[in-house]
């Protein structure tokens, strides 16, 4: 949401900026009447408009960016933990904004309503007359034209024929149509820029009508021998208005622009392009990881192409090499968008789509295994969010090469880096039918004393589950997929019932069980205290890899004792075949 909204603003300043440098000082009213009233509405929908072919376009598909990494124990499965409800800040100050701004207007609504209540109103076929008898102003809403009453009986028609051009080309609309704006996106100064622009192109137009039927002298005379008060409401078109008074007599004095200069309007090709490609260029998969940078590598091979390098190879050019020279194929790294047969991870089948979601998880899984998750805390790091941005290369023998990585603090660079080579051999990505090397991004985050929000856990298909279990390979399913949970001793019924069985049984085993006074002994100061701890039932029914964490070690350390103390029970089933089935287990207490 914020992204769309940062880019909303973004195209209105590129769009006003257009409009103040190019076309404000042109007489083309018409054109520049419809320019302020679709901008806007442009600037909200193309950020919604997304191009397939534009984003092949775009030269960044060199690495393949994989599914976020959480090695929080309380997140290693986000199906089933439990994410405590919090208060959103963000959402209470947008809808109070909202909320204050309406009030807002309907103030000005009702100033407006009063006027008509209380002042004398004279009726006529094309516009009403609404006469004011203490302020001394000119202006109109829809079809009310409201002046002061002396203005009528001195005679000055010029104001009310102006006024009559508000009313009839109906300009309260406009200005109705950015008050709403005003409301809904009141945190956004743009708005009111371009409020301000179309209510002097207003003024523009009904000076332009009036002046083609009266002398222009006697025009900027009715316009200079009054001081005016003028009302402050933002949606009424007001004949005085001191600001836009200099701006006004300069426009009646221009000379019409000639039609020639009706070609800037085409800077909107070039600019709407622009935008099109930035809304049509984002991941296939939304993320709040910041990506690792994109390698454009020289590549170059004096043994193939004499003494020529190739510099920033692009992807529309990455083709037309592989069909030119088949022998160079071996030195390149061939975009993920242009790859006929991803890598394949040991023990995955299935068709590309399949392969790939199974390589997402089989590398998932094992830095999940692998990773020393306690390294954060011993090098004491500061408490939020960590993340680790690590670079590799699957080769064209199947090799994990090229490892990078980006972290907090070097060790944990080095440990991914570890991790991440001790990836398996795979079967390498082939293109036009050879070998060729693949790049990916691997964002692994974890959190540092405290719990993360909830994201999208990786989505696997059966067929790539099928051909991991096929194989042997020690699979751990997410809950949300299992098709039999875990059984504990005793349970019986349908498979929700089940899953309710198993979790009141754990919640009572672990309430008759934890040493509830330990925690008095500890001085921990009074409070709602949290104990996460994180556990699998593994394929045989054995409770296994029990970790913990708490605000106190000797709590850490009861809590694994009394998990690891659940009975066997019958395991979790995927496809017929028994497989391991992570739980994460919040356990509350408050301490007097």
């Amino acid at each position: 949401m914020i992204n769309y909204i940062l880019q909303v603003v973004l195209f209105q300043v590129l769009f006003l900026a257009v409009y103040d440098f190019f076309l404000q000082k042109e007489t083309f009213f018409k054109w520049n009447r419809f320019y302020l009233l679709s901008t806007p509405i442009l600037a909200f929908v193309i950020p919604f408009l997304k191009f397939e072919s534009l984003q092949k376009s775009v030269t960044n598909m060199y690495v393949e960016q994989l599914p976020t990494i959480f090695l929080n124990p309380e997140a290693v499965i986000l199906q089933t933990v439990e994410i405590e409800s919090s208060i959103n800040y963000l959402q209470i100050g947008f809808y109070s904004g909202i909320a204050l701004f309406s009030i807002f207007f309907l103030i000005k609504l009702f100033k407006i309503i009063q006027l008509i209540t209380t002042n004398e109103v004279v009726k006529s076929e094309k516009f009403i007359l609404v006469l004011l008898n203490k302020t001394a102003s000119a202006f109109s809403f829809f079809n009310y034209i409201f002046i002061k009453r002396d203005f009528v009986e001195q005679k000055e028609l010029s104001i009310i024929q102006h006024e009559m051009v508000h009313c009839k080309q109906l300009h309260t609309l406009d200005l109705l149509f950015f008050e709403l704006l005003k409301i809904v996106m009141w945190f956004n100064p743009l708005i009111y820029v371009y409020q301000n622009r179309i209510t002097l192109l207003h003024e523009y137009i009904s000076d332009a009508e009036v002046v083609a039927q009266t002398d222009k002298k006697i025009y900027f005379n009715t316009i200079l021998s009054q001081t005016f008060n003028v009302e402050n409401i933002s949606f009424i078109n007001q004949f005085f208005k001191h600001s836009l008074i200099k701006k006004r007599i300069a426009m009646i004095t221009k000379n019409k622009s000639q039609k020639i200069k009706q070609l800037k309007y085409l800077l909107l090709i070039p600019l709407v392009g622009g935008m099109l490609v930035l809304s049509s260029f984002e991941d296939k998969k939304e993320s709040n990881i910041q990506e690792f940078p994109i390698i454009d590598e020289v590549i170059s091979s004096n043994e193939i192409v004499e003494n020529e390098i190739i510099e920033n190879l692009k992807v529309e050019e990455s083709s037309k090499v592989l069909k030119k020279n088949d022998t160079l194929i071996e030195t390149l790294d061939v975009p993920f968008s242009e790859i006929e047969n991803v890598p394949v991870f040991p023990g995955c089948t299935g068709t590309e789509e399949e392969l790939k979601k199974c390589l997402q998880y089989g590398i998932t899984n094992h830095v999940n295994k692998n990773f020393n998750t306690t390294l954060a805390n011993e090098l004491k790091l500061k408490s939020g969010v960590q993340r680790i941005y690590v670079m590799f290369k699957i080769d064209k023998n199947g090799n994990i090469s090229d490892v990078k990585s980006r972290a907090a603090h070097k060790s944990l660079e080095d440990e991914a880096i570890r991790v991440v080579t001790s990836l398996p051999k795979m079967i390498p990505g082939k293109h036009k039918g050879n070998n060729v090397n693949v790049k990916y991004s691997l964002p692994i985050a974890f959190k540092v004393d405290g719990k993360i929000t909830k994201d999208e856990f990786p989505k696997y298909t059966k067929k790539s589950i099928d051909s991991l279990i096929s194989e042997n390979v020690d699979v751990d399913l997410p809950f949300a997929i299992i098709e039999n949970v875990p059984v504990f001793p005793g349970c019986e019924g349908s498979e929700e019932e089940l899953k309710v069985c198993i979790q009141e049984n754990i919640t009572n085993h672990v309430a008759k069980n934890f040493n509830s006074g330990l925690a008095k002994t500890l001085g921990l100061k009074p409070g709602i205290k949290r104990v996460f701890v994180i556990f699998k039932i593994n394929k045989e029914g054995n409770i296994t890899d029990v970790r913990a964490r708490a605000p106190h070690e000797n709590l850490e350390e009861e809590a694994v004792r009394v998990v690891s103390s659940l009975p066997k029970m019958i395991p979790g089933k995927y496809g017929g075949q028994a497989v391991g089935v992570k739980y994460s287990l919040p356990i509350a207490f408050k301490v007097d």
